[in-house]
């Protein structure tokens, strides 16, 4: 993607340019989520909650254009975007969940994979359909009913925590 000379980086074109620091920024949110999963894995349930938290913070930062413009004009950031979003969601988000299920934390008759196509995939086209939700409400209450309140209606009446009283 891009070489390095007399210690700076050069790039292609734009594209690589744009492709490289999204992956450096994507890798940092993957680092935080192994630490998230290392630290709290113990409770799937809270690893799915802690996980949302820190990609809001990231996501708030994103403006509903940049993610348009990645995918009109930047095929490849795109396409990164893409496979790390459906990664978290469909391998990440889905085997926690899965764990939590078997755990009895979660009722018997959810549908994971079907909760998470529904509540956990692409968070961001959501928050950014017509608007930025970001500019509508806060952090907070868009964390809450997407994530919290969401999670709420799945879990077994003998889980809780900290998010959940």
């Amino acid at each position: 993607m891009g070489y390095q000379k007399n210690n700076l980086f050069f790039f292609k074109n734009k594209e690589d340019l744009v492709t490289a620091s999204l992956e450096g920024l994507l890798n940092e949110f993957r680092e935080d989520i192994n630490g998230i999963v290392n630290s709290n894995g113990k409770d799937p349930i809270l690893c799915v909650i802690l996980i949302y938290r820190r990609g809001f913070e990231y996501l708030k930062y994103f403006k509903p254009s940049f993610l348009f413009e990645l995918e009109k004009y930047y095929p490849k950031a795109s396409q990164l975007f893409d496979g790390f979003i459906e990664d978290l969601s469909n391998k990440t988000v889905f085997e926690l969940l899965t764990r939590a299920k078997a755990e009895s934390n979660i009722k018997a008759d959810v549908n994971i994979e079907l909760v998470v196509k529904i509540y956990f995939f692409r968070v961001d086209n959501l928050l950014f359909k017509s608007t930025n939700l970001f500019e509508l409400y806060t952090e907070e209450d868009l964390f809450k009913h997407l994530v919290i309140y969401n999670l709420k209606g799945i879990i077994s009446s003998n889980y809780t925590n900290q998010y959940m009283e």
